[in-house]
């Protein structure tokens, strides 16, 4: 069995599937949803938003006074580098590579794929998206759609038709009074 004949039985079997789901797709109501549009409607959603801007800010303030600091301390360096002695040079060095280390270690840790932010943002936005996936399904479920999209992620939809919108819907299912 060579490449190509590899390929064709792919895009053959692959062709099938799309088929298949484009029948499944259309016997079903289906509807779209923006949840940024969701999202700015929340009270909740914006203060933790903000919460969480405001910390990101400050902790990268700090971060770049380290840096700062660590500039500053390698410029003094290379002016004193001639007049030190070899061990004096070493140790000059030494401090400035572990005040590196110490910066980027901190930068992880605040801003890490498991860092604290991450965890705040968890702690903060988790529950708010719950309540929009729970009134999402909640609505879906009264109207009998099998298929809501999300037109604010990664699905583009090139035509939507604003009936099927239900974002008011939700808005409406989680109690958000709208300004």
């Amino acid at each position: 069995m060579n490449f190509i004949h590899i390929k064709n039985t792919l895009k053959g079997f692959l062709f099938l599937v799309l088929i298949f789901l484009s029948d499944v797709i259309s016997a079903q109501k289906s509807a779209y949803v923006d949840t940024d549009y969701i999202l700015n409607n929340i009270p909740e959603y914006k203060m933790a938003q903000e919460t969480l801007d405001k910390l990101a800010a400050d902790w990268q303030k700090e971060i770049d006074a380290k840096y700062a600091e660590i500039d500053k301390l390698y410029k003094a360096y290379q002016a004193d580098a001639l007049l030190l002695t070899e061990d004096m040079r070493k140790k000059r060095e030494n401090e400035i590579i572990n005040k590196e280390k110490e910066v980027r270690e901190l930068q992880k840790q605040r801003f890490g794929v498991d860092g604290e932010l991450f965890k705040k943002r968890q702690e903060l936005v988790k529950p708010v998206q719950d309540k929009v996936y729970n009134a999402i399904k909640s609505v879906a479920e009264k109207k009998g759609i099998a298929f809501v999209f999300d037109k604010a992620g990664a699905i583009t939809l090139l035509y939507t038709n604003s009936k099927y919108d239900l974002s008011e819907e939700v808005i409406k299912e989680l109690g958000v009074k709208k300004k």
